[in-house]
Order: C-alpha cells, then sequence, then structure tokens
C-alpha cells in the first residue's frame, strides 16, 4: 500500500470514529471514555491540533475542539455531558494522570 492510501484509510477511520463517538454514541460520556480507554473526545481534538501544529498550522485547543465537535465546546457540553459522580471524578483523576499527563512530561 502506498503512502497516500494509507493516510487516505487511516483519515477514514478516523471520520468514522468521530461520528461513532459524536453521532452513534452521544450517549458515552467523555469520562467514561477516559476512565476505561484512556482518551476521550477532549483527546481527539487535543491530537488534532498538535497534528497540525507539526504541519505548521496554528490552531487553539478552542479552535480544535470546535473542528472536533461541530460547535463550540460550552455549546456541546451543555447539550452532551451530565455532572459526574464523585467516584467517576476519582477514577478520572487516576486515568488523566496516566493517560494525558505523561503525555506532556
Amino acid at each position: 500500500m502506498d503512502d497516500k492510501t494509507r493516510t487516505e484509510i487511516e483519515a477514514a477511520a478516523f471520520r468514522r470514529l468521530r461520528q461513532h463517538l459524536m453521532e452513534d454514541r452521544k450517549d458515552v460520556q467523555n469520562i467514561d471514555l477516559m476512565n476505561l480507554a484512556g482518551f476521550c473526545r477532549n483527546c481527539l481534538s487535543r491530537w488534532y491540533q498538535e497534528a497540525a501544529a507539526e504541519r505548521g498550522i496554528e490552531m487553539s485547543k478552542d479552535e480544535a475542539r470546535e473542528i472536533y465537535y461541530g460547535m463550540p465546546y460550552d455549546t456541546w457540553k451543555a447539550q452532551s455531558q451530565s455532572e459526574a459522580s464523585p467516584e467517576k471524578q476519582a477514577e478520572f483523576e487516576v486515568a488523566f494522570k496516566e493517560n494525558v499527563l505523561k503525555d506532556k512530561s
């Protein structure tokens, strides 16, 4: 497989993952994704931002989130996120440290 085809297939898989998380499984909360898988929709938007930066394209966190979510993050959050239990929040703190903060060190 040539590099162009591989990149196109990877991009299609990313778009399908985004569709799954944004349309097919709106019920799954970001905190549940982070706690179970070590990443969430916000991580995907951050990885998008980082990939843009690697190519010399400056993009703020808010801009990357709006591209990923298809709307301002605060709007999506108000429509889609529910309050997490203290137990889930405690699990999140561990998952965030293990998966997000380690990427930045």
